[in-house]
């Protein structure tokens, strides 16, 4: 039994990164292209997670200064991202990361939480994506469902500049942090991948 669990483990290893890139690889929206004018947001990673840079003022309302440990540090962008609460709250650093809740998450959780960082600018690395207007709303919309109803008490971020707040949706090896943007990306209209669980997968779209 151990042995079968042990093959099951390999193969899966090695089977989800090359579904990833294959199902990654595959449009959605094909025929979207960027307008000559229009919204710039950006798409960004720190490596493993993927999110969303915008103006702190599409989520006013929902995100607030208030909000951080020093609300002095509250920027004119927000980094909006999503995942696992106990990932999440547990790994302020990847050397921090547990073999226990990694997998407990990827056999599907529903405590999930929206992660907001304020900058000042967009991160290094940090893909600009023009949107018209419409394309712009629709991609603030599908980012405030993902907020949990009401106005649930925020938690404490690592840091001063940062924070999370309950969120929607169900987590798992399926629909992970980076198929969440992938899928607010889906929804805006814009061309991305059919199936997103890496950050490389939404990366790699121009």
């Amino acid at each position: 039994m151990a042995a079968r669990i042990i093959m099951a483990a390999g193969f899966t290893a090695l089977a989800y990164p090359a579904l990833a890139a294959l199902l990654g690889a595959v449009p959605v929206n094909p025929r979207w292209s960027p307008p000559d004018t229009g919204i710039t947001v950006h798409v960004a990673t720190n490596g493993v997670h993927s999110g969303i840079v915008l103006p702190a003022s599409a989520l006013g309302d929902l995100v607030r200064p208030g909000d951080l440990a020093d609300p002095r540090r509250a920027g004119p962008l927000i980094w909006i991202g999503w995942g696992e609460r106990h990932v999440y709250l547990g790994t302020p650093r990847w050397q921090d990361a547990r073999p226990g809740p990694l997998i407990a998450a990827a056999f599907g959780s529903d405590a999930t939480l929206i992660h907001v960082d304020h900058l000042t600018a967009p991160p290094p690395g940090a893909r600009p994506l023009r949107l018209r207007p419409h394309e712009y709303r629709r991609l603030v919309a599908a980012i405030r469902r993902s907020f949990a109803p009401g106005r649930p008490r925020p938690l404490a971020g690592y840091g001063p500049a940062d924070v999370f707040y309950p969120a929607t949706g169900r987590y798992s090896l399926l629909f992970t942090c980076n198929g969440w943007t992938g899928a607010v990306l889906r929804d805006a209209g814009v061309r991305t991948g059919w199936w997103t669980p890496l950050s490389a997968t939404v990366m790699q779209w121009r």
